[in-house]
This record gives structure tokens, sequence and C-alpha cells, in this order.
């Protein structure tokens, strides 16, 4: 069984066509305190089940997108662009 992700734009293809690059967060504000963009950096949550995630189509159209993917079973349920 192989893992697909449907690009918004190109349809389904390799998981090996994209980056991860990571679940999707609010941004702090610029002048937040260090403490919180350190939190920001580096803590994330690692849930399983559906988790909200960017992804970048980096052999493709070489836009980043969102996507929703159970963890467990990494089925992409949605994608979508920001």
């Amino acid at each position: 069984m192989s893992f697909l992700i449907p690009c918004p734009n190109c349809g389904k293809r390799s998981v090996y066509e994209f980056r991860f690059g990571g679940e999707v967060r609010p941004r702090p504000e610029i002048d937040a305190g260090d403490a919180t963009w350190s939190e920001f950096l580096y803590t994330r949550k690692n849930e399983s089940g559906p988790q909200k995630e960017w992804w970048y189509h980096r052999a493709g159209c070489r836009a980043w997108f969102q996507a929703v993917r159970h963890t467990e079973t990494n089925e992409v349920l949605e994608t979508f662009w920001p």
C-alpha cells in the first residue's frame, strides 16, 4: 500500500514528492517573549488522530498547502489552500 497525498493543484502523488512542514499552529506576535517563541519553534503536540499540517509539493507545483492527516494510519482526510 502506498502513501499518496492529494495535492490541491496536481492531484494524488507519492509522499516522496512532498516535504512535511509540521503541524499548523498559530504564530506568536513578533514581540512575544523568548519562552513563547521557543515553545512555538520546538514544542509539538504530537497527538494521535487527525492533525492539520503543512505540506510542500517540492517535486511538483512547488506550493505550500495544508492537509488533515490521521497520524496513526497516514490517511489524508482532506487537503486545501491556506
